[in-house]
């Protein structure tokens, strides 16, 4: 085993009582993040890193369950979160599907991209990496002994099965917590997951607004007269649906226009890059977060 590999069964132990903090084993983070993602209080990509995302992803769940906010996994946290017995890492038989793809180069100029038919997966790491909300790297080192490359082969992944969602009452996104929460019918926190809320140039929308509608698999209609970094010799373009595709696998419009919460390319950089003013979520985020609101659900956006 290599020396930095987490053994899945330390993972899925669930005698763990290490406080979670930036000096924490990392078998004991993974096994917190998994189960905050299973609570709907995401750490983001999955990476076995103790971080700002799952800082306070740690600091709502405690705060939603009553618990003294630390932002660290205590006893009482782990007592909470054990509360779901489930394993934390499961296996899984990969697929003819899985393997068929299609899988496509991604360009990073948004002149190239509009040229493909489809923004697939670049790989099946990433396409299993995005199912299970775990970044590809540490899917790769969970599974170092196994193969991932071909239909039959067994390999373990974060259990990140949930309950069915609830109908939000309302969503609210904070630029400050860098976060998207939906507030259940009687007034508690049903989820939260970090969020990318704008930047200087492009900032949030403050206000009350409201969800007009889901587009899944949406495209993108890029013009760059409405990007302050845009290369200046972009045309507007559209560019094709998939999950690479620049507001990923769903867009949750609202009625601020040409304002949405949508998903990403680029799970890895949600909560710690800018956005063009818009919401961005991991496309898992985004699509649970599709399923909870219809049009009319107030969204609003504050510091």
């Amino acid at each position: 085993m290599p020396n930095a590999a987490i053994p899945p069964a330390a993972v899925n132990d669930a005698a763990v009582r290490d406080v979670v903090n930036r000096r924490a084993p990392r078998h004991a983070i993974l096994r917190a993040q998994i189960l905050l993602d299973r609570a709907r209080f995401s750490p983001g990509e999955i990476d076995a890193t103790y971080g700002r995302n799952m800082r306070h992803a740690i600091t709502a769940f405690q705060h939603a369950r009553e618990i003294p906010p630390t932002g660290e996994v205590d006893d009482a946290t782990w007592t909470a979160l054990d509360a779901d017995a489930a394993p934390a890492l499961v296996p899984y038989v990969i697929t003819a599907h899985d393997v068929a793809g299609p899988f496509t180069p991604v360009p990073t100029s948004m002149m190239e991209k509009a040229k493909l038919e489809a923004l697939n997966y670049g790989s099946l790491q990433e396409e299993l990496g995005e199912r299970f909300h775990v970044s590809p790297e540490l899917l790769a080192e969970l599974n170092w002994e196994r193969s991932m490359a071909n239909p039959g082969d067994e390999i373990m992944v974060p259990n990140v099965a949930a309950s069915p969602p609830i109908e939000a009452r309302e969503v609210v996104v904070s630029a400050g917590d860098r976060s998207v929460t939906v507030i259940a019918a009687d007034g508690s926190v049903y989820a939260r997951y970090p969020a990318t809320t704008g930047s200087s140039h492009d900032p949030l929308p403050l206000g009350t607004w409201q969800i007009n509608g889901v587009t899944r698999g949406p495209k993108f209609h890029y013009n760059p007269r409405l990007f302050w970094d845009a290369n200046g010799t972009d045309r507007a373009a559209t560019i094709a649906p998939g999950p690479n595709n620049p507001v990923g696998v769903v867009w949750i419009d609202l009625s601020k226009a040409h304002y949405g919460i949508h998903g990403t390319p680029e799970p890895s950089m949600i909560g710690h890059t800018q956005s063009h003013g818009c919401i961005r979520l991991t496309n898992w985020s985004a699509g649970e977060l599709s399923h909870m609101v219809k049009p009319g659900t107030p969204a609003i956006l504050r510091e």
